[in-house]
């Protein structure tokens, strides 16, 4: 999680969540079906990336925007989550997923990012600028996990699947 940039208000929030999920659609939307279930040589394909972005989001709005208990959010041993053990996590979530097809994938993503902008819209700046945590002594906003798990997952993961549909044409 970065916290170099927040934008000045949810306009420009809305734009620059926007403007990530249209690159890595627009990706995923430039690949055959073949290509989207091509592993990389990490075993992931495209739409496993695709997939784990999404559960992300669902995570985030659970955990952050409905105050649900992280591990029921994620449908992981609460460990896990008390570890914050990502690696375990994020293999759980591509054991649940990696079966299936690239345009499920794509489907759930879309409809997940469109029930994240009904939830962001809901809210306005101020409260997305307030701590997430009342025990947080660096008084972290909300904004920050806003940011981590839509426009920087997003991009992360739009350059994983850029090398890795790279590398397989090589």
């Amino acid at each position: 999680m970065s916290d170099d940039w927040y934008p000045k208000d949810k306009d420009e929030l809305m734009f620059a969540i926007d403007r990530e999920r249209t690159a890595l659609l627009n990706l995923a939307s430039s690949l055959s079906d073949d290509q989207m279930s091509t592993p990389d040589s990490s075993g992931w394909a495209p739409k496993d990336n695709i997939a784990h972005v999404t559960e992300w989001i669902k995570s985030f709005i659970g955990y952050h925007l409905d105050h649900r208990p992280w591990h029921e959010v994620l449908r992981v041993d609460q460990r896990l989550t008390d570890a914050e053990d990502f690696d375990g996590i994020n293999d759980l979530i591509f054991q649940r997923k990696r079966k299936l097809p690239a345009w499920d994938v794509i489907t759930e993503f879309r409809d997940v990012c469109m029930e994240l902008y009904s939830r962001l819209n809901a809210l306005s700046f101020e409260d997305l600028m307030q701590p997430r945590f009342p025990d947080d002594p660096e008084k972290r906003p909300l904004m920050r996990w806003v940011l981590a798990n839509t426009t920087e997952h997003f991009a992360e993961h739009r350059a994983y699947i850029e090398r890795a549909v790279k590398a397989n044409h090589s």
